[in-house]
């Protein structure tokens, strides 16, 4: 299980699930926490990008869409890709909504680092605006990725990375997320990670525990069981890699992370085992 090589003709999908709700307005690290996680979804689409980039072009490994969820449920993406809910990888190379200038820290070639202005592409901007239809968005997500998996039944299966700040608005999510969990290729379940910003001052920050031991309150709890328990690579990059520590029992959970590590789990999350 879990082993499906990823190639051209044997892509694999990944579906992000935004929290677009009202509180997403509220503070998080030096911005919001809509800008801190359309900073960390436009980062991780980049570096998807570099990930599938040849000599000859962009190989299409992945298809990749980003559902948003508040005022309104629906595909996210901005500019030529608007309404689109899973595109290929190429496509989302060829089509930023606009490039940002930024600055960026580069080595200088002595040991030092000195500020160079990048062009940053944006796919998907930062929105905060009404409730937290989570029981929605699940369903929706369940249909574009029963459909995606009827077209790919043996490639690696999807993975889903839902990130929210607070509690459903539209009842208990959990039997929807069961349901995204249940579907599978033949190489597997659907994987399902949950990254919950969570507004308790008391709430620590936690990645990938194996137990709700320490969680806040009971929506941390609920994020924490729907979430799927992390492949034996993605044990060994977060372990090697990321120095993590952590065991067979670790869940694809993470709470109140920086966008730093936000990125860097959603890193061990798409991170196939091998490209061709």
């Amino acid at each position: 299980m879990y082993s499906a090589e990823i190639s051209r003709s044997n892509p694999s999908c990944f579906l992000f699930i935004i929290d677009q709700s009202g509180s997403m307005s509220d503070p998080f690290g030096a911005s919001t926490k809509a800008v801190s996680v359309s900073d960390a979804i436009n980062r991780l689409l980049q570096n998807l990008i570099i990930k599938c980039a040849k000599s000859e072009g962009i190989r299409d490994y992945y298809h990749v869409g980003v559902i948003g969820y508040g005022a309104s449920v629906g595909p996210a993406f901005g500019g030529a890709l608007a309404g689109k809910e899973l595109v290929p990888i190429s496509e989302i190379a060829d089509n930023p909504t606009r490039l940002e200038k930024r600055l960026k820290k580069v080595p200088d070639g002595a040991g030092g680092l000195v500020e160079q202005l990048v062009k940053f592409p944006v796919w998907f901007e930062p929105v905060s605006n009404g409730g937290t239809p989570m029981c929605q968005v699940m369903n929706t997500a369940h249909t574009i990725l029963s459909q995606w998996i009827s077209e790919y039944s043996h490639c690696f299966p999807p993975v889903v990375i839902h990130i929210t700040d607070g509690e459903s608005t539209d009842g208990d999510p959990t039997h929807a997320m069961e349901q995204i969990r249940s579907l599978a290729t033949d190489d597997g379940n659907v994987l399902l990670f949950n990254l919950h910003i969570s507004g308790k001052p008391n709430a620590d920050e936690l990645i990938f525990p194996e137990t709700a031991d320490g969680l806040p309150d009971q929506y941390s709890r609920m994020l924490y069981e729907g979430s799927s328990h992390l492949t034996p690579f993605m044990l060994w990059v977060a372990n090697q890699e990321h120095q993590l520590n952590l065991s067979d029992g670790a869940r694809g959970f993470v709470l109140n992370a920086d966008l730093t590590l936000v990125v860097q789990s959603l890193d061990i999350g798409t991170r196939p085992a091998n490209l061709r």
